[in-house]
């Protein structure tokens, strides 16, 4: 069976191509202790495939999957195919359950994540009660990224097999992963010798690092509390949605929006329906409020109202939601009603939108570069400039806001000011045709004003 699973594969079959359109998001915060996670660390393990399944040797030692780390919104984590039902009816019918497991196991050892789990899924459909298929999907689950899942089966085969020492060992390596400790623990305790020291002495300091996040968000010492959560994901914690949620919350604090967005970028992706099932409804509308914030902060606006929306219907009684839901609101329609007037070439009223829109959130980016535009239209330059700097310091790669406050000064004859920027644009995008003659003209009048020969 292996050989002719060799042959169909070099003949472009489809016998276990399959797909997974797993919608993920990207939420955070809530309980500390609660589960969440998902950057696509995995483990080395494929190369110790056995019959049982490849060895974890300790998951705790990521394999570097090929799973994109697309952006939160509704992002893709792992293009596992579906397999068409008449397929997954013609294998399950005329296969048995332990050729298939062998010939997912050595696809996992090839790195072939998405076939293996093909074939794992194939194995459970004919014979749901074997322990060992579930536990060998959640590793293949777990190196496509989809930590959640991997999670489901694990404690699936677990209750199939309550002794089943490596089951127990995946799961406590992905709670871990998670940074559900105490979860872990228990489960390092019940996995026999495939656990040992190490393993428990991770778990602590993992657990020592989650305390101290919690002591800094209770003193509201910001700092401290990203430089914690930085040692937490380090230490292991690497698909825990709280931690990076917690961490991008901070940033916002302390008004460095630019890499509260870059945070959970980097962080798990998950299906919205496998965070409500894992985290509860509570605690998946805690992570989104902050998502929502960040979204808010970074400008997208529609895309904020739409998760701030889900998170209320989540958690109706949710405070925090439903001030930021009011706050998203009201920001963005004073955006939208100053759009429309600037389109109108109605300057002073856009700036007294962008203006309105600013006093429920003073520090959004947008807004301050929006506000510039108007008043650079109205020859405020320098108020213009005032606007682009407080933006560029919550977000210093904002191009627009940089772009403005380089013609503003340009407009000043603040020559030096206005190649200073337009350098660092250049750099950023060297094509760019308007950049770079404005760049040439500033030159220009800068060595005039030195009463250099042009």
């Amino acid at each position: 069976m292996i050989v002719d699973h060799q042959k169909t594969k070099g003949n472009n079959s489809n016998l276990v191509r399959a797909s997974s359109s797993n919608m993920m998001l990207f939420g955070n915060l809530g309980n500390l202790r609660q589960p969440g996670g998902g950057n696509t660390n995995t483990t080395n393990s494929y190369n110790n495939v056995v019959d049982q399944l490849p060895k974890t040797a300790k998951e705790d030692h990521h394999v570097s999957s090929s799973t994109p780390n697309g952006k939160y919104p509704n992002s893709v984590m792992g293009n596992v195919v579906k397999k068409p039902e008449s397929l997954c009816k013609t294998v399950s019918t005329r296969m048995d359950p332990e050729t298939l497991k062998m010939m997912g196991n050595e696809d996992y050892k090839n790195g072939n994540f998405a076939e293996a789990l093909a074939l794992y899924e194939a194995a459970i459909a004919i014979d749901p009660t074997k322990a060992s298929y579930r536990s060998n999907k959640s590793a293949a689950l777990t190196a496509l990224g989809r930590i959640l899942e991997a999670v489901f089966e694990c404690r699936e085969a677990i209750r199939i097999e309550p002794h089943y020492h490596r089951a127990h060992h995946r799961l406590a390596n992905l709670y871990l992963r998670l940074g559900e400790v105490e979860n872990a623990i228990y489960h390092y305790k019940h996995a026999g010798l495939e656990a040992d020291r190490e393993d428990i002495a991770k778990a602590k300091l993992i657990q020592a690092h989650l305390n101290k996040c919690t002591e800094a968000k209770r003193q509201r010492d910001w700092n401290t509390l990203i430089k914690e959560t930085d040692s937490t994901m380090n230490a292991g914690a690497d698909s825990a949605p709280q931690i990076y949620a917690l961490k991008a919350e901070a940033l916002l604090k302390v008004h460095r929006h630019q890499e509260a967005d870059e945070t959970l970028l980097k962080g798990p992706n998950f299906d919205i329906d496998d965070c409500t099932k894992y985290f509860g409804p509570i605690g998946n509308a805690n992570l989104l409020v902050v998502r929502a914030q960040v979204d808010m902060a970074a400008g997208r606006f529609d895309d904020a109202l739409g998760v701030i929306q889900r998170a209320v219907r989540l958690d109706s009684n949710n405070r925090e939601a439903n001030n930021v839901m009011r706050k998203a609101r009201a920001v963005a329609a004073a955006r939208s009603n100053g759009n429309e007037l600037f389109k109108a070439s109605n300057f002073s009223e856009a700036c007294d939108a962008y203006s309105e829109g600013l006093d429920h959130d003073p520090n959004n980016s947008v807004l301050l570069c929006n506000r510039a535009a108007c008043r650079s239209k109205l020859g405020h330059y320098e108020k213009a400039i005032e606007d682009c700097t407080r933006a560029l310091n919550l977000r210093p790669a904002y191009f627009k806001a940089r772009l403005r406050r380089a013609d503003c000064n340009f407009k000043l004859g603040k020559w030096e000011a206005s190649i200073k920027d337009y350098e660092m644009l250049q750099r950023e995008a060297p094509d760019n045709e308007e950049v770079n003659q404005a760049l040439s003209e500033a030159q220009m009048q800068l060595k005039k004003q030195r009463g250099e020969v042009v």
